[in-house]
């Protein structure tokens, strides 16, 4: 499904190199991230499935190299609902924080209405996957 044009702006380096590009296109809803949990991903992120035939878990990856980790393998997914837009924490272990708001962790899940110039962080507040949400007309 589409609606409204929206990016992901990288606000950290390390959410930068995750994106490959400082603005991200969100290209469909729902549109879905995780975790690149292969060990020879080779790149900044991938976007690769994992063998030909098999259908990816999510539309971005994110590359966590923290310690502990704070991107879940399926961690969350941006949906349009006709006039907004929602982030939903797909029971991820540390959840997301949208402007200093918790949503989800500790696999409990949970959603949050998502405005233009919202700060997303993925993980806890000491997560370095930091971006700000934005849509244009």
């Amino acid at each position: 499904m589409t609606g409204p044009n929206c990016f992901l702006k990288p606000l950290t380096p390390e959410a930068e190199k995750s994106l490959g590009t400082r603005l991200y296109q969100i290209p469909q809803f729902p549109f879905r991230v995780g975790r690149e949990s292969r060990k020879d991903h080779g790149g900044s992120f991938s976007t690769s499935r994992r063998q030909k035939d098999s259908t990816p878990q999510n539309d971005l990856y994110l590359i966590d190299t923290a310690h502990p980790l704070n991107v879940s393998r399926e961690h969350f997914q941006i949906e349009w609902r006709g006039d907004r837009f929602i982030i939903i924490d797909l029971g991820s272990t540390c959840g997301i924080l949208v402007e200093g708001v918790a949503i989800g962790g500790a696999r409990k899940g949970g959603q949050h209405p998502l405005l233009s110039g919202d700060v997303i962080i993925v993980g806890t507040s000491e997560s370095r996957h930091i971006y700000k949400f934005i849509t244009t007309p």
